[in-house]
């Protein structure tokens, strides 16, 4: 399996240098030549595989240069340190499935990969006596999830860029807590837009990427995605265990990266009926999928702020696809986008887009209502961003079809919007309670790419 850059300016290379490039060396993103074709024959055969086996069997398919006998003992490690079993369990409520992705040590969805990822770099940096500084940018959750994925691991310093003051108070403690000599956090006066933008234009500066040694951890880093298509594979098992139902998924979506890999895992081959694309006020996903306008707006602050996005990274990566593979139209594209703020595409591109996605946008209110009543009707707490998902999958998909809905991290994560949607106070986990009165270390700065360059350049080494 080779990997190949939306921009078309690479030589095709292998998994363990996509893993180590993150973003390709032209300014694009990584993709497979090809996807591995998975047939009901292997649906059939899967079905009683541990989650870690199943997470092997699709992983296995894009990655040839790693021996079999350790790409499993990379997956084991990395799962081993979840809470449930099953990693992702699923579960049903109010007529519709619960995929939890919350086990992980930051209790956020970005454990599945950010766990694999790590022990992948550990992995390689130990095969090749190389060092690796990861640059990343986070809205909240993938940042912890990074930290804790890499923190203390020989030959790994990471720095990780987040929205001063506009994480939940979890999610900036998760992150700053760790005191560990190769963990950096930055705290930017800006958006989170901000942040992705200065790590893209770091990764950008080919001179400085080299020199220092800079790696990906955002889901601009193919292996991320990868790692987020088993458990659409692992649901969709499990769900059809017990329905002939066509089966759906609802994806609370900020950076298409999550929604990215339900489209990988169709691509393959997995009889998935719709993806829903459920975003908050930061619509301009929706507004492409709905009504073909892709242009920039402002960030709104809402109550689930890991979605307060406008330029989703991944996006690219489906628009390669829809562009029948051409690196022109990509490069083309975001031209548009950096001259005018907008993207746009033909009718015929548009009628794919819409066999491939549907679409809604939840507003704060009906968030914090679907809180309450799915709450009051099941006894079960879904955190702001699931609710999102839930609130567009009870809306927008079919009455008789299986509904799963990504449930993206706990609600302690967000206690104080779950608090405001119930009136009640949230049960808190003893990972969450224990963050409170620790040591923490953070440095805040403007954003400015001049700042944060002399600060990784200073604190490397």
């Amino acid at each position: 399996m080779r990997y190949i850059s939306t921009r078309g300016g690479i030589v095709p290379i292998s998994f363990k240098d996509a893993v180590m490039m993150g973003l390709a060396s032209d300014g694009g993103l990584l993709l497979p030549q090809s996807y591995p074709v998975i047939t009901r024959d292997h649906l059939n055969a899967w079905r009683s595989l541990s989650y870690p086996d199943l997470a092997f069997e699709v992983i296995s398919r894009y990655v040839d240069d790693i021996p079999a006998a350790d790409l499993k003992n990379i997956i084991s490690r990395s799962y081993a340190t979840f809470t449930h079993d099953e990693v992702t369990p699923l579960v049903k409520k109010d007529g519709v499935y619960i995929l939890e992705l919350f086990h992980g040590v930051t209790l956020a969805f970005k454990d599945v990969a950010l766990q694999f990822l790590g022990n992948l770099f550990e992995y390689i940096l130990a095969e090749r006596h190389q060092t690796l500084n990861i640059i990343g940018a986070t809205s909240g959750d993938t940042g912890s999830a990074a930290i804790h994925g890499v923190r203390g691991k020989q030959g790994i310093s990471i720095f990780i860029l987040h929205p001063h003051g506009k994480t939940s108070e979890v999610q900036a403690l998760q992150m700053t807590s760790v005191t560990d000599a190769n963990v950096h956090n930055i705290a930017v006066r800006g958006t989170f837009d901000d942040c992705q933008d200065m790590v893209k234009e770091l990764f950008g500066d080919l001179e400085f990427k080299q020199k220092y040694a800079l790696g990906a951890v955002n889901s601009i880093n193919w292996a991320r995605v990868l790692a987020q298509v088993v458990y659409y594979f692992y649901a969709w098992l499990r769900v059809t265990e017990e329905t002939d139902a066509p089966v759906s998924f609802s994806v609370p979506t900020g950076n298409f990266g999550d929604i990215f890999a339900g489209y990988v895992a169709k691509r393959m081959g997995l009889p998935i009926d719709t993806l829903l694309l459920a975003t908050n006020e930061n619509n301009i996903l929706t507004r492409f999928i709905n009504e073909a306008d892709y242009s920039l707006g402002e960030v709104v602050a809402t109550v689930s702020p890991s979605m307060d996005i406008q330029i989703a990274s991944n996006f690219e990566r489906y628009l390669f696809h829809l562009f029948a593979g051409s690196p022109v139209r990509v490069t083309d594209a975001f031209a548009e986008l950096k001259e005018h703020g907008r993207i746009t595409c033909t009718p015929d591109e548009m009628e794919q887009v819409r066999k491939d996605f549907c679409s809604a946008s939840v507003d704060q209110k009906a968030t914090l209502q679907t809180i309450c009543d799915f709450y009051g009707d099941s006894g079960y707490l879904l955190d702001p961003h699931t609710a999102v998902g839930v609130r567009a999958a009870l809306d927008l998909l079919p009455t008789d079809s299986a509904k799963i809905c990504l449930a993206t991290a706990h609600p302690a994560k967000f206690g104080e919007t779950v608090e405001q949607a119930l009136g009640a106070p949230v049960p808190v986990p003893e990972s969450v309670r224990e963050l409170y009165g620790k040591p923490t270390r953070c440095d805040v700065m403007d954003a400015d790419i001049s700042a944060v360059r002399e600060f990784i350049a200073a604190h490397i080494g």
